[in-house]
């Protein structure tokens, strides 16, 4: 392998309006061969769709509904059936382009959930969304700040066998749970000021570790906007947490993105 996935990134993000074509250019350069674009709202399907196809071959889109929606800029609320009822007909009108269906989960910060009832929300648009994912074949793309147990919980009796957890934010002994399951685990940039990051790095299998860098968001420096070309940030600190060399990092995480996202192979031949 001679290059990086990353396996989470919001490349959609008004952020990167201005200089998408750099933005671009400058992560291929890093080494980068692919980038999964995944979606938090509806309002940004078609500009993923346009983007994976302004970059094919680079750029691979997933749909899907996160579990935190926007009311305002100052304002969020749990997801609701209602918002994916209006995702529903978009996923389906591009399902054969799609290489998982994400970004999906559970977001139990309190600031956003209320109760149990917002809970089960939240654990409905998930189920639904994992159903999906199954119809269609697709691996699930997943989201579950201050919910960690629970999201593996819901995967694994919902009969998930195909999920990426990004940016876990859990404890290590519940991060086995879903390695147990065969999950996957995406290590974003933020690992290098994160001694959560660096604790579940040191505990999880190499073989079970992706790499992404949740552009904008998640970079190696605070309040600084976060971009995929920062990918190899990651790989160089998970070589560093292993004690194996950069090489392997990339041949395994990169391999491990191939099992998980076969549909990405286009853009990565060893």
């Amino acid at each position: 392998m001679h290059g990086y996935v990353d396996c989470h990134c919001h490349i959609s993000a008004g952020d990167f309006d201005k200089d998408i074509e750099e933005v671009v250019e400058n992560s291929k350069k890093a080494g980068l061969l692919a980038l999964l674009a995944v979606a938090e709202h509806v309002g940004e399907f078609e500009k993923i769709i346009e983007l994976s196809q302004r970059f094919p071959g680079f750029i691979f889109p997933c749909l899907g509904v996160h579990p935190v929606q926007e009311v305002s800029p100052e304002q969020q609320r749990g997801a609701s059936l209602q918002d994916l009822d209006a995702a529903l007909p978009i996923i389906e009108k591009y399902k054969d382009h799609l290489v998982a269906i994400g970004e999906v989960g559970l977001d139990f910060t309190p600031r956003y959930v209320r109760g149990e009832t917002d809970k089960d929300s939240q654990r409905q648009v998930l189920i639904r969304q994992a159903q999906i994912a199954k119809e269609l074949d697709l691996p699930l793309n997943v989201h579950s700040r201050s919910a960690g147990r629970p999201t593996i919980q819901l995967l694994k009796e919902q009969g998930v066998e195909k999920a990426l957890l990004h940016a876990f934010d859990g404890k290590p002994s519940v991060a086995m749970e879903g390695v147990k399951a065969g999950y996957f685990f995406s290590i974003p940039p933020s690992i290098i000021r994160s001694d959560q990051k660096q604790k579940l790095v040191k505990q999880l299998p190499l073989e079970n570790i992706c790499l992404e860098t949740d552009s904008p968001a998640l970079g190696p420096e605070k309040q600084v906007r976060n971009e995929p070309k920062n990918i190899c940030v990651s790989a160089e600190y998970i070589s560093k947490i292993k004690g194996v060399s950069l090489q392997e990092v990339m041949d395994v995480t990169t391999q491990n993105a191939l099992r998980l996202f076969p549909k990405i192979k286009s853009a990565v031949r060893p």
